[in-house]
């Protein structure tokens, strides 16, 4: 098995169809060389802990209501590629997603970061819901057969708040700058949304060399 290591953050549309593309492709392979962990990397660390409007977020981060929309075309287009349908009208609120953080932390200890990951860009991408809402996570790891009422008690005190902001903070002194970025073996990062062909074709390259190796 070859170690697959994703730096992403749930409220980035660049990672949830990044983690589409790379779904495909393990699904055309079948039986895929990739034991997956997933890795917290927060677009806005800075973001007040309650989060903000939406609009005045893009607004500011974009420079005025025409620089976001042109920021989003090309994200809208590739999610359409990708056979995604994200709902940006009806997301009101943009998140601190620390909580989110924790939650997919805790979600891979049960072996369960997969399906945390894609309800959470589900939630927020599809349905608008608000994803640093604690009664919305809870909600979401209740979907995924994790102890709802446990995650509660832990999102209401400080467990793994510093592990997750010294684990993307060191992603940053890593060289990791934007997300997703994937980091297969331990060596060779590969940013960005990449398409199922390029997962293929990785894929198919490692089976090769492990062919090849002596037994």
């Amino acid at each position: 098995m070859v170690k697959l290591d994703i730096f992403s953050d749930p409220i980035c549309p660049w990672c949830y169809i990044g983690k589409t593309w790379l779904d495909r492709a393990l699904s055309e392979i079948g039986d895929h060389p990739f034991t997956i962990e997933w890795h917290p990397f927060q677009l806005n660390p800075e973001m007040p802990a309650e989060g903000m409007d939406r609009r005045s977020y893009l607004e500011a981060k974009f420079g005025g209501k025409d620089g976001a929309v042109q920021a989003y075309l090309p994200v809208q287009e590739r999610a359409g590629q990708a056979g995604l349908q994200i709902n940006f009208d009806a997301i009101a609120h943009t998140p601190n997603t620390l909580n989110a953080h924790r939650l997919i932390h805790w979600a891979g200890i049960e072996q369960r970061q997969g399906f945390v990951v894609q309800r959470l860009f589900e939630a927020y991408f599809r349905d608008g819901r608000d994803i640093g809402d604690p009664e919305v996570l809870c909600d979401i790891a209740d979907g995924v057969e994790m102890d709802a009422a446990m995650i509660a008690r832990l999102l209401a005190s400080d467990a793994d708040i510093d592990d997750i902001r010294a684990r993307d903070s060191s992603a940053r002194e890593m060289g990791v700058t934007s997300v997703p970025t994937f980091i297969v073996a331990g060596q060779h990062a590969v940013p960005g949304a990449q398409p199922p062909e390029l997962w293929v074709k990785v894929m198919r390259e490692i089976a090769a060399r492990s062919d090849a190796a002596p037994q």
